[in-house]
Protein backbone atom coordinates (compact mmCIF):
# COMPACT_ATOMS: atom_id res chain seq x y z
CA UNK A 1 0.00 0.00 0.00
CA UNK A 2 3.18 2.27 0.68
CA UNK A 3 4.42 1.71 -2.64
CA UNK A 4 0.83 2.57 -4.51
CA UNK A 5 0.88 6.02 -2.52
CA UNK A 6 3.73 7.14 -3.49
CA UNK A 7 2.93 6.49 -6.66
CA UNK A 8 -0.35 8.01 -6.18
CA UNK A 9 0.75 11.49 -4.68
CA UNK A 10 3.99 11.46 -7.86
CA UNK A 11 0.78 11.17 -10.34
CA UNK A 12 -1.32 13.91 -8.21
CA UNK A 13 1.83 16.87 -8.24
CA UNK A 14 2.57 16.33 -11.53
CA UNK A 15 -0.91 16.60 -12.59
CA UNK A 16 -1.21 19.41 -10.01
CA UNK A 17 1.93 20.98 -11.74
CA UNK A 18 2.11 20.31 -15.11
CA UNK A 19 -1.68 19.31 -16.73
CA UNK A 20 -4.25 20.97 -14.44
CA UNK A 21 -5.14 21.59 -11.46
CA UNK A 22 -7.29 18.63 -9.51
CA UNK A 23 -9.54 19.41 -7.41
CA UNK A 24 -9.35 18.05 -3.92
CA UNK A 25 -12.57 16.43 -4.30
CA UNK A 26 -12.25 14.77 -7.81
CA UNK A 27 -10.44 11.61 -6.39
CA UNK A 28 -12.90 10.30 -4.03
CA UNK A 29 -15.71 11.37 -2.14
CA UNK A 30 -15.95 10.45 1.60
CA UNK A 31 -16.04 6.74 1.82
CA UNK A 32 -14.47 6.20 -1.60
CA UNK A 33 -17.42 5.84 -3.20
CA UNK A 34 -18.60 9.16 -5.49
CA UNK A 35 -16.60 11.49 -7.50
CA UNK A 36 -17.33 14.91 -7.07
CA UNK A 37 -15.54 17.45 -9.00
CA UNK A 38 -18.31 20.25 -9.58
CA UNK A 39 -17.30 23.79 -11.14
CA UNK A 40 -14.85 25.75 -8.90
CA UNK A 41 -16.76 28.87 -7.52
CA UNK A 42 -15.84 32.55 -8.02
CA UNK A 43 -13.55 33.36 -5.45
CA UNK A 44 -10.59 35.60 -5.04
CA UNK A 45 -8.43 32.64 -3.91
CA UNK A 46 -9.64 29.11 -4.29
CA UNK A 47 -7.16 27.08 -2.88
CA UNK A 48 -7.45 23.16 -2.16
CA UNK A 49 -6.44 22.78 -5.87
CA UNK A 50 -4.40 19.99 -5.17
CA UNK A 51 -5.34 16.41 -3.99
CA UNK A 52 -2.73 15.62 -1.62
CA UNK A 53 0.39 18.04 -0.79
CA UNK A 54 3.07 15.41 -2.01
CA UNK A 55 5.43 16.93 0.63
CA UNK A 56 6.82 15.47 3.06
CA UNK A 57 5.68 16.81 6.74
CA UNK A 58 6.48 15.86 10.67
CA UNK A 59 3.56 13.06 10.47
CA UNK A 60 4.05 12.20 6.77
CA UNK A 61 8.42 12.24 6.23
CA UNK A 62 8.10 10.53 2.80
CA UNK A 63 5.23 13.01 1.67
CA UNK A 64 3.25 10.21 0.19
CA UNK A 65 0.02 11.12 2.05
CA UNK A 66 -0.91 8.28 4.08
CA UNK A 67 -0.34 8.24 7.74
CA UNK A 68 -0.71 5.27 8.82
CA UNK A 69 -2.22 4.83 12.56
CA UNK A 70 0.29 2.93 14.54
CA UNK A 71 -0.99 0.84 16.10
CA UNK A 72 -4.09 -0.29 13.61
CA UNK A 73 -7.28 -0.96 14.44
CA UNK A 74 -8.06 -4.52 13.37
CA UNK A 75 -10.56 -7.07 14.00
CA UNK A 76 -13.60 -5.21 14.27
CA UNK A 77 -17.11 -5.90 12.99
CA UNK A 78 -19.08 -3.30 12.63
CA UNK A 79 -21.87 -3.37 14.91
CA UNK A 80 -25.29 -4.42 13.50
CA UNK A 81 -27.11 -4.91 16.89
CA UNK A 82 -30.06 -2.51 18.09
CA UNK A 83 -29.36 -1.04 21.50
CA UNK A 84 -31.56 0.19 23.97
CA UNK A 85 -33.55 3.30 23.10
CA UNK A 86 -31.65 5.93 23.77
CA UNK A 87 -32.64 9.65 21.95
CA UNK A 88 -29.45 11.48 22.45
CA UNK A 89 -26.01 10.24 22.56
CA UNK A 90 -23.74 13.22 22.46
CA UNK A 91 -21.55 16.17 23.97
CA UNK A 92 -20.72 19.38 23.11
CA UNK A 93 -17.29 20.81 22.43
CA UNK A 94 -17.60 24.75 23.18
CA UNK A 95 -15.11 26.64 20.80
CA UNK A 96 -14.29 30.07 20.20
CA UNK A 97 -12.73 31.48 16.64
CA UNK A 98 -9.47 32.24 17.32
CA UNK A 99 -7.92 33.71 14.74
CA UNK A 100 -7.80 33.26 10.88
CA UNK A 101 -5.30 32.90 7.93
CA UNK A 102 -4.70 31.67 4.32
CA UNK A 103 -3.39 27.93 5.57
CA UNK A 104 -4.73 24.55 5.45
CA UNK A 105 -2.23 22.23 7.84
CA UNK A 106 -4.11 19.20 6.07
CA UNK A 107 -4.03 19.86 2.19
CA UNK A 108 -1.23 22.11 2.67
CA UNK A 109 1.13 20.99 5.12
CA UNK A 110 3.63 23.68 5.13
CA UNK A 111 2.53 26.10 2.87
CA UNK A 112 1.93 28.92 4.68
CA UNK A 113 -0.54 31.58 2.41
CA UNK A 114 -1.33 27.96 -0.03
CA UNK A 115 -5.16 28.19 1.06
CA UNK A 116 -8.12 30.32 1.19
CA UNK A 117 -8.62 32.40 4.11
CA UNK A 118 -9.97 29.94 6.86
CA UNK A 119 -11.35 30.61 10.32
CA UNK A 120 -9.45 28.59 12.71
CA UNK A 121 -11.35 27.27 16.11
CA UNK A 122 -9.86 25.26 19.01
CA UNK A 123 -6.08 24.76 19.31
CA UNK A 124 -4.45 28.62 19.05
CA UNK A 125 -1.35 27.83 17.52
CA UNK A 126 -3.03 26.24 13.95
CA UNK A 127 -1.08 26.55 11.01
CA UNK A 128 0.55 25.62 7.78
CA UNK A 129 2.91 23.76 9.73
CA UNK A 130 0.60 22.28 12.33
CA UNK A 131 1.17 18.33 13.02
CA UNK A 132 0.14 16.21 15.76
CA UNK A 133 3.14 16.82 18.01
CA UNK A 134 3.22 20.28 17.67
CA UNK A 135 -0.99 20.35 18.87
CA UNK A 136 -0.85 18.26 21.55
CA UNK A 137 -1.28 20.19 25.07
CA UNK A 138 -1.31 23.39 23.47
CA UNK A 139 -3.69 26.52 24.44
CA UNK A 140 -7.43 26.15 23.28
CA UNK A 141 -10.48 28.18 22.57
CA UNK A 142 -12.53 25.53 23.51
CA UNK A 143 -14.40 25.42 27.09
CA UNK A 144 -12.31 22.21 27.89
CA UNK A 145 -8.91 22.91 28.17
CA UNK A 146 -8.19 19.14 26.86
CA UNK A 147 -9.25 19.55 23.64
CA UNK A 148 -6.37 20.73 21.67
CA UNK A 149 -7.88 19.37 18.48
CA UNK A 150 -7.63 21.82 15.79
CA UNK A 151 -10.74 22.88 13.70
CA UNK A 152 -11.20 24.87 10.79
CA UNK A 153 -14.06 26.22 7.92
CA UNK A 154 -13.87 29.06 5.33
CA UNK A 155 -13.91 32.55 6.49
CA UNK A 156 -16.99 34.38 6.01
CA UNK A 157 -17.19 37.94 4.66
CA UNK A 158 -19.71 40.09 4.73
CA UNK A 159 -18.43 42.77 1.61
CA UNK A 160 -14.69 43.44 3.00
CA UNK A 161 -15.30 43.22 6.27
CA UNK A 162 -14.55 39.23 7.63
CA UNK A 163 -17.28 38.06 9.64
CA UNK A 164 -16.14 35.88 12.42
CA UNK A 165 -18.52 33.49 14.40
CA UNK A 166 -18.94 35.47 18.16
CA UNK A 167 -18.48 33.35 21.72
CA UNK A 168 -18.15 29.50 22.18
CA UNK A 169 -19.25 27.94 19.14
CA UNK A 170 -21.37 24.63 19.20
CA UNK A 171 -19.48 21.56 18.09
CA UNK A 172 -21.38 18.01 18.57
CA UNK A 173 -19.51 14.67 18.87
CA UNK A 174 -22.57 12.37 17.99
CA UNK A 175 -23.42 8.59 17.20
CA UNK A 176 -23.56 8.08 13.80
CA UNK A 177 -24.54 5.03 13.36
CA UNK A 178 -28.11 3.29 15.75
CA UNK A 179 -25.24 1.01 18.13
CA UNK A 180 -24.06 3.94 19.49
CA UNK A 181 -22.74 1.90 21.98
CA UNK A 182 -19.82 0.94 19.47
CA UNK A 183 -18.62 4.27 19.27
CA UNK A 184 -15.21 4.50 20.56
CA UNK A 185 -12.84 7.86 20.87
CA UNK A 186 -10.68 8.75 17.51
CA UNK A 187 -7.08 7.98 17.83
CA UNK A 188 -4.74 11.02 18.34
CA UNK A 189 -3.90 12.65 14.88
CA UNK A 190 -6.56 11.87 13.07
CA UNK A 191 -7.64 14.26 10.51
CA UNK A 192 -10.35 14.33 7.77
CA UNK A 193 -11.87 17.43 5.57
CA UNK A 194 -16.18 17.58 5.33
CA UNK A 195 -17.34 18.97 2.20
CA UNK A 196 -15.41 20.67 -0.57
CA UNK A 197 -14.99 24.15 -1.61
CA UNK A 198 -15.54 22.79 -5.24
CA UNK A 199 -19.22 21.42 -4.68
CA UNK A 200 -22.02 22.43 -6.64
CA UNK A 201 -24.94 23.40 -5.43
CA UNK A 202 -26.84 20.15 -6.09
CA UNK A 203 -23.22 18.28 -5.06
CA UNK A 204 -23.95 20.23 -1.22
CA UNK A 205 -27.47 19.44 -1.18
CA UNK A 206 -26.49 15.59 -2.18
CA UNK A 207 -23.59 15.96 0.35
CA UNK A 208 -24.35 13.00 3.09
CA UNK A 209 -23.13 15.78 5.88
CA UNK A 210 -25.51 18.05 4.70
CA UNK A 211 -28.23 18.75 7.68
CA UNK A 212 -30.26 22.05 7.06
CA UNK A 213 -27.70 24.55 5.07
CA UNK A 214 -28.09 28.10 5.88
CA UNK A 215 -31.05 29.60 7.86
CA UNK A 216 -31.64 32.42 9.27
CA UNK A 217 -35.21 33.52 10.54
CA UNK A 218 -37.74 31.64 9.04
CA UNK A 219 -35.75 30.30 6.16
CA UNK A 220 -34.49 27.28 6.72
CA UNK A 221 -32.44 24.64 4.51
CA UNK A 222 -31.28 26.55 2.25
CA UNK A 223 -28.13 25.47 -0.18
CA UNK A 224 -27.12 28.91 -0.30
CA UNK A 225 -27.17 32.25 1.70
CA UNK A 226 -30.85 33.30 2.16
CA UNK A 227 -31.54 36.85 0.23
CA UNK A 228 -32.18 38.64 3.37
CA UNK A 229 -31.51 37.56 7.25
CA UNK A 230 -34.06 40.07 9.90
CA UNK A 231 -32.74 42.03 11.69
CA UNK A 232 -31.41 40.68 15.66
CA UNK A 233 -30.94 37.33 13.52
CA UNK A 234 -27.47 35.22 12.35
CA UNK A 235 -26.65 33.58 9.72
CA UNK A 236 -26.62 29.56 10.29
CA UNK A 237 -25.06 26.64 9.49
CA UNK A 238 -25.05 22.39 10.46
CA UNK A 239 -22.93 20.57 8.78
CA UNK A 240 -22.17 16.30 9.73
CA UNK A 241 -18.96 14.43 9.47
CA UNK A 242 -18.69 10.87 8.42
CA UNK A 243 -18.29 8.45 11.37
CA UNK A 244 -16.86 5.83 10.10
CA UNK A 245 -12.98 5.02 10.14
CA UNK A 246 -10.87 2.37 8.25
CA UNK A 247 -8.92 1.78 11.68
CA UNK A 248 -5.69 2.31 9.17
CA UNK A 249 -4.82 5.49 8.25
CA UNK A 250 -4.65 8.64 10.21
CA UNK A 251 -4.86 10.20 6.90
CA UNK A 252 -5.29 9.74 3.14
CA UNK A 253 -4.19 11.74 0.28
CA UNK A 254 -7.65 12.89 -0.33
CA UNK A 255 -8.26 13.34 3.24
CA UNK A 256 -11.51 11.77 2.97
CA UNK A 257 -11.52 8.18 1.65
CA UNK A 258 -10.40 6.46 5.00
CA UNK A 259 -13.68 7.80 6.26
CA UNK A 260 -17.04 7.06 5.44
CA UNK A 261 -20.07 7.63 6.10
CA UNK A 262 -22.99 4.61 8.07
CA UNK A 263 -24.89 3.11 5.52
CA UNK A 264 -28.65 1.34 5.79
CA UNK A 265 -28.83 -2.12 6.80
CA UNK A 266 -30.54 -3.21 4.10
CA UNK A 267 -34.09 -4.05 5.08
CA UNK A 268 -34.07 -2.10 8.29
CA UNK A 269 -33.53 1.48 9.14
CA UNK A 270 -30.71 1.07 11.11
CA UNK A 271 -27.37 3.11 10.47
CA UNK A 272 -24.30 0.94 10.27
CA UNK A 273 -20.51 1.17 9.49
CA UNK A 274 -19.87 -0.55 5.92
CA UNK A 275 -17.47 -3.40 6.03
CA UNK A 276 -14.61 -0.88 4.39
CA UNK A 277 -14.60 0.95 6.99
CA UNK A 278 -15.83 -0.65 10.33
CA UNK A 279 -14.20 1.48 13.30
CA UNK A 280 -17.57 3.56 14.62
CA UNK A 281 -15.89 7.07 15.96
CA UNK A 282 -17.71 10.52 16.75
CA UNK A 283 -19.79 11.95 14.06
CA UNK A 284 -18.78 15.53 14.32
CA UNK A 285 -21.55 18.26 13.66
CA UNK A 286 -20.62 22.13 12.83
CA UNK A 287 -23.36 24.55 14.25
CA UNK A 288 -21.95 27.77 13.48
CA UNK A 289 -23.76 30.93 13.82
CA UNK A 290 -22.19 34.43 11.85
CA UNK A 291 -23.58 38.12 13.04
CA UNK A 292 -24.81 38.86 9.56
CA UNK A 293 -28.52 39.99 8.93
CA UNK A 294 -30.02 42.59 6.34
CA UNK A 295 -29.30 42.10 3.16
CA UNK A 296 -27.21 39.28 2.49
CA UNK A 297 -25.89 40.37 -1.49
CA UNK A 298 -22.46 40.85 0.00
CA UNK A 299 -21.97 38.41 2.41
CA UNK A 300 -19.61 35.17 0.63
CA UNK A 301 -17.13 32.73 1.76
CA UNK A 302 -13.25 33.16 1.06
CA UNK A 303 -14.10 29.90 -1.05
CA UNK A 304 -16.95 30.94 -2.73
CA UNK A 305 -20.51 30.91 -2.36
CA UNK A 306 -22.36 29.41 0.22
CA UNK A 307 -22.63 25.99 -1.60
CA UNK A 308 -18.47 26.13 -1.33
CA UNK A 309 -18.70 25.46 2.66
CA UNK A 310 -16.95 22.81 4.15
CA UNK A 311 -14.69 22.33 7.40
CA UNK A 312 -11.38 20.67 8.72
CA UNK A 313 -11.07 18.28 11.83
CA UNK A 314 -7.56 17.66 13.21
CA UNK A 315 -7.38 15.64 16.32
CA UNK A 316 -5.28 16.52 19.07
CA UNK A 317 -7.58 15.95 22.47
CA UNK A 318 -6.07 14.50 25.60
CA UNK A 319 -6.55 11.03 25.30
CA UNK A 320 -8.12 10.10 28.73
CA UNK A 321 -10.42 13.32 28.75
CA UNK A 322 -11.48 12.21 25.15
CA UNK A 323 -12.43 8.71 26.31
CA UNK A 324 -14.53 10.02 29.45
CA UNK A 325 -16.85 12.33 27.48
CA UNK A 326 -17.34 9.71 24.80
CA UNK A 327 -18.40 6.49 27.10
CA UNK A 328 -20.44 8.54 30.24
CA UNK A 329 -22.29 10.37 26.66
CA UNK A 330 -22.30 8.61 23.52
CA UNK A 331 -21.75 5.34 24.57
CA UNK A 332 -24.15 6.09 27.64
CA UNK A 333 -26.95 7.35 25.64
CA UNK A 334 -26.83 10.91 27.01
CA UNK A 335 -27.19 14.68 26.03
CA UNK A 336 -24.19 16.34 27.65
CA UNK A 337 -22.99 19.98 27.77
CA UNK A 338 -19.31 20.60 27.69
CA UNK A 339 -18.55 19.01 31.42
CA UNK A 340 -20.25 16.03 29.86
CA UNK A 341 -23.54 17.03 32.17
CA UNK A 342 -27.10 15.88 31.36
CA UNK A 343 -29.27 18.13 33.19
CA UNK A 344 -32.64 16.38 32.24
CA UNK A 345 -30.89 12.72 33.63
CA UNK A 346 -28.60 14.68 36.77
CA UNK A 347 -28.42 11.75 38.62
CA UNK A 348 -26.03 10.04 35.95
CA UNK A 349 -23.22 12.93 37.32
CA UNK A 350 -20.74 15.18 35.21
CA UNK A 351 -17.41 13.86 33.59
CA UNK A 352 -15.50 17.28 33.68
CA UNK A 353 -15.53 19.44 36.51
CA UNK A 354 -15.95 23.16 36.86
CA UNK A 355 -13.52 24.12 35.61
CA UNK A 356 -13.80 21.44 32.66
CA UNK A 357 -11.17 19.52 33.98
CA UNK A 358 -11.11 15.64 34.80
CA UNK A 359 -11.62 15.44 38.22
Amino acid sequence: MRIRGRTLSALLLATALGVSALSVDAVTAAGGTTARGGAPAAAPHLGHAMAASALPSGDDPDGDGYIPANPPVTGVTPSQEVPPPAYFHEFQANCAAGHSAPDDPIVYPGQPGASHDHTFLGNTTTNAHSVTATLVDRPTTCNAPADASAYWMPSLFDGDRKVLPVGPQVIYYKSGVTDYRSVRPFPKGLRFVVGSPTQSAEEFRAHDGWVEGWECGDSFKNVDFPAHCPAGTQLNIRMQSPSCWDGRYLDTPDHRSHMAYPVVKPGTNDDVCPPSHPVAVPMVEFKMAFPVAGDMARVRLSSGSGHSFHYDFFNAWEDRTLKALVDHCVVGGLQCDARGYDQNQPGRGAVLGADYRLP
